[in-house]
């Protein structure tokens, strides 16, 4: 992708699949990144795919739920590890204000291949990555005598992070002081549309574009400040979580991956030797038909004999089939014990206790509501600031 793409704002300008066969070494920016400058990262829960997966896809729903809250983490700890970026966090869904956005659907995973579509987009609704990412796990990955530390698919995780490294280098000083300006806008309007009124606007292609900036010291803005740091440490909290369910799911996800690998490789020679026999089995069957209506007393013995081998046949690679929807619906039990929930939070404030519970969804809501209040609290009747700081151009 080149400059020109990227400022354009190109939707989907990047739209290649992207395959994995090793792990690439791990990229960092071309320079040290100033301070002013690093972009914070979220990363929200995956879309599973359940909804639109192939009819003739083996998919466990349970272990697709999981896999979404899963993978989720495991980009975000490299993106981290790159020091490209601020805080990387994982965050409940693509309605959190930050400076870059990641969001991705599960396309396919069974073990033996991930595929992962992953759109990245900044504040100013600048689309920077649009791309379907493949890795095919090793046939040594479960090996517990040669598994390595990374996961089976490091290598998709490290595409990722190198791509993501590479746009933000090609990005000019001034548009990365953009993005946070934007995110901080956006961040103050989502309180108080009136009073951060006329900052932003749109370009004719409809993306974020700084007008005007407030002062510096405009004691709203300082208070918006205040509430984005107090909502940033929540949602460092809502890490411990990920943390905590990463950690518990991985025992028996790998389990779960190393089992659903043996299987799928298993299932695919299956169904080719049930193929095989049936198509043996029903040629059989037919020639047995033929002789069997055959003037010659040899022939029709031979045909019933070919009717009654044919018939076994056929049986046999219906017998196989079974034999693997056995082993299909193992692995849906063992995708069910892949559920987690979330336990309530106390949280406390200057003034007062507040406890918010339910999925991570529910308690997100639940802050963003107590942040609202907190700022009406603290604004009052406090007037907008007479004077802004226009851009120049």
């Amino acid at each position: 992708m080149t400059l020109l793409c990227l400022s354009l704002g190109v939707t989907g300008c990047v739209s290649q699949t992207v395959k994995s066969t090793s792990i690439p070494s791990l990229e960092a920016p071309a320079q040290t990144v100033p301070e002013d400058e690093l972009m914070d990262v979220a990363v929200a829960i995956f879309d599973p795919g359940i909804d639109f997966a192939d009819e003739d896809e083996r998919l466990y729903p349970e272990v697709r739920r999981a896999e979404a809250r899963y993978i989720p983490k495991l980009l975000a700890e490299v993106l981290q590890n790159s020091g490209a970026w601020g805080a990387v966090r994982v965050v409940p869904n693509e309605d959190r204000i930050t400076d870059l956005m990641i969001s991705g659907t599960i396309l396919h995973s069974d073990g033996e291949t991930l595929e992962l579509k992953v759109v990245a987009q900044d504040s100013r609704d600048y689309v920077w990555l649009d791309r379907v990412y493949e890795g095919n796990a090793s046939r040594y990955a479960y090996d517990t005598k040669t598994r390595s530390s990374y996961d089976p698919f490091q290598g998709v995780y490290h595409q990722i992070a190198n791509d993501l490294v590479r746009l933000f280098d090609e990005l000019p000083t001034a548009q990365r002081k953009e993005i946070r300006t934007v995110s901080e806008l956006l961040f103050a309007q989502s309180f108080s549309t009136e009073a951060f009124e006329g900052y932003l606007d749109k370009t004719r292609k409809g993306k974020q574009l700084v007008v005007r900036l407030p002062s510096e010291d405009d004691p709203m803005l300082e208070r918006v400040r205040m509430l984005r740091e107090r909502d940033h440490v929540f949602v460092d909290t809502l890490q411990t979580y990920y943390n905590g369910f990463s950690q518990e799911m991985f025992g028996p996800y790998q389990e779960w991956r190393k089992l659903s690998y043996e299987e799928v490789v298993a299932y695919q020679e299956l169904k080719r030797e049930s193929t095989r026999q049936l198509i043996a089995g029903g040629a059989a069957i037919i020639a047995g038909i033929a002789a069997a209506g055959s003037g010659d007393g040899s022939a029709r013995a031979a045909g019933n004999v070919a009717i009654i081998g044919g018939g076994y046949l056929l049986k046999s690679g219906l017998e196989s089939r079974a034999e693997a929807q056995i082993h299909v619906e193992a692995l849906e039990e063992i995708g069910q014990s892949l559920e987690a929930e979330i336990t309530p939070q106390v949280i406390e404030l200057e003034d007062r206790t507040v406890m918010i519970s339910g999925s991570v969804d529910d308690q997100y809501a639940q802050w963003r509501e107590v942040l609202a209040e907190i700022y009406r609290n603290e604004i009052g009747e406090l007037a907008p600031p007479a004077s802004d700081t226009p851009i120049q151009n």
